[in-house]
């Protein structure tokens, strides 16, 4: 670590040394590390591979020889990864507080933003490459089933589609993520994770079918259903405008709210 030349003190004490602040680059370094370095979190982070082979072998168990495609392993294994990304992303933030080692963190890099931007992008660097890792995993399956059933390989996801997909499970992943900043217990934030995802869903899909006005606004306020057209591969510009407005009150606005309150509030 560099130190800063000392300027003179008027009353003659020695004074005090200034240092650079800690580069960017370690603090996400440390962060990821974090998410690694306790059996908890490893074995989280193994889950991902776990659950994709144990997908990838259920297809390749119970799917009739013509549904052996790629969109069925993709499937198959993107369920799965819905549930867990959120998880990571969760712990990701509100580990400082259930470990309370948020003084210490917080000691070390007072600018709690970094810290949190540092979560934010391990997270979704995780994501990613986890999703990547599966849609490997899936497509070596989908090669094993079709060879095993003597049928053609059919490969009906496209890059485009693949990347739709990706998208969509790291929206996932932040409102994990924006949750977990927002309410700072790992426990309250998974919770408010599947009551918004499954509780949520529900009642939004009985209104959507029994009110019409809903049924037809929805892709506006409903953020879980304006992500759908993501895992279809076909986008339209007016659901990519519904993605943003409700992304922007069910992601953005909530993220902004929780990030307030990490910033201003006292670190025990």
């Amino acid at each position: 670590m560099t130190t800063l030349a000392p300027t003179p003190s008027p009353t003659g004490a020695a004074p005090a040394p200034t240092f650079d602040p800690i580069p960017f680059s370690r603090v996400t370094s440390v962060e990821l590390r974090k998410m690694f370095d306790t059996r908890s979190g490893f074995w989280l982070m193994a889950s991902i591979g776990i659950l994709a082979v144990l997908a990838t072998s259920a297809v390749l168990l119970f799917a009739p020889d013509d549904e052996l495609t790629y969109e069925t392993f993709a499937a198959a294994i993107g369920f799965p990864m819905a549930v867990v990304l959120p998880v990571i992303a969760v712990l990701s933030v509100t580990s400082e507080w259930s470990q309370r080692t948020g003084l210490t963190t917080f000691t070390f890099v007072p600018g709690r933003g970094r810290v949190i931007a540092a979560k934010a992008l391990c997270a979704v660097g995780i994501g990613v490459v986890s999703m990547v890792a599966a849609a490997a995993i899936g497509a070596l399956g989908n090669v094993v089933g079709a060879a095993i059933a003597g049928v053609d390989t059919v490969w009906n996801v496209s890059a485009i589609d693949l990347g739709l997909i990706i998208l969509a499970n790291v929206l996932g992943l932040l409102v994990g993520f924006m949750l977990g900043v927002l309410l700072r217990s790992s426990a309250a934030a998974i919770v408010a994770y599947f009551v918004y995802s499954f509780v949520l869903t529900g009642l939004t899909e009985l209104l959507a079918v029994n009110q019409q006005w809903f049924a037809d606004a929805r892709g506006w306020v409903d953020f879980n259903f304006a992500q759908g057209p993501l895992f279809d591969g076909d986008v339209s510009l007016e659901q990519w405008a519904q993605l943003g407005v409700s992304g922007f009150f069910w992601l953005v606005l909530p993220l902004a709210v929780g990030l307030r309150m990490v910033l201003r509030s006292e670190v025990k």
